[in-house]
């Protein structure tokens, strides 16, 4: 029997929705809130591959009306330090294990989402885009060769960080996790439609102007790697999330390049997981907004 082609999923106020690659977005009738609680019951994306459609609309007309695809998330995993484009910039040691950390999943945010930020105790609120993979099947002690086989899809992240707070307090959670900090989505991409595993590309831009450009082929500790490290810890569960950390580009190391450079002048951020070789699609409506707007998308 022939596997269900990997689907592309978004989630609207109608339910989840299949992208068909030529405008439209095919409603989907299942009984899930979005693609995490979609893995929790069991069946990885089929479902969503195989759904009957209740009714077809323009991807357009979903501008500014898309959810979170992962709300319901229960964790996600972020690391530090993790592409070699990065150490080289800040001039830090290559580490030596994945620098693990957790960022609340109350975080969350969606697509075309404004972010408050917490001036009253931060300055240096900074944008990281990474590349972020949905675990599909329960992973523990799992080794490299069997990691990918665990991992549903794949999807864009801003993992937002207070620098300031994070240094003051030594502890990247609490910087990481305010309201808003933790944007994913705005679409999630089935796994078998990625081509290359190991070269993810990852475009970030702010203001309309790219900032952040690499692929997870820079990755010090590769997928395989850095999942099988985590569970040598950690159950990771269906719909738990993975970021694969931050390439060279943020405001921290513009700032630390060009004194004229300002924590406060981002106002659109917007991070996508690029097909290799093609255009980032446009936006999602990228409106200036104060304090600050996140756009994301895959």
């Amino acid at each position: 029997m022939t596997a269900p082609e990997a689907p592309h999923l978004v989630v609207t106020g109608d339910g989840l929705g299949r992208l068909t690659g030529d405008g439209l977005v095919e409603l989907l009738d299942l009984p899930y809130r979005d693609v995490a609680e979609l893995l929790r019951a069991g069946h990885g994306l089929d479902p969503a591959a195989t759904a009957p459609v209740r009714h077809t609309v323009p991807l357009d007309s979903l501008t500014g009306a898309l959810r979170p695809p992962l709300a319901s998330t229960r964790a996600v995993w972020g690391v530090g330090l993790n592409y070699h484009c990065k150490a080289r910039i800040t001039g830090r040691p290559l580490p030596t294990a994945p620098l693990l950390f957790l960022k609340s999943a109350s975080a969350g945010s969606g697509p075309d989402a404004t972010v408050a930020l917490p001036e009253s105790i931060s300055r240096q609120a900074d944008y990281e885009g990474e590349v972020a993979l949905v675990i599909g099947t329960p992973m523990h002690h799992t080794p490299t060769d069997r990691a990918w086989a665990h991992v549903a899809a794949v999807t864009a992240a801003n993992d937002l960080t207070a620098r300031d707070v994070m240094a003051t307090s030594g502890n990247p959670t609490l910087g990481k996790s305010f309201p808003g900090f933790g944007a994913l989505g705005a679409s999630v991409l089935g796994l078998g439609a990625v081509a290359d595993r190991a070269a993810i590309p990852l475009l970030t831009t702010v203001n309309g102007e790219p900032r952040q450009q690499a692929s997870t082929a820079d990755l010090i500790f590769p997928v395989p790697d850095l999942l099988a490290w985590i569970s040598r810890y950690v159950l990771l569960e269906p719909g738990d999330v993975v970021l694969t950390g931050t390439p060279a580009g943020t405001g921290q190391d513009r700032a630390a390049s060009s004194p004229t450079e300002t924590w406060s002048r981002c106002r659109s951020v917007e991070c996508c997981r690029c097909a290799p070789g093609s255009a980032p699609s446009p936006p999602l409506v990228p409106r200036p907004a104060t304090p600050g707007r996140l756009v994301q998308r895959v």
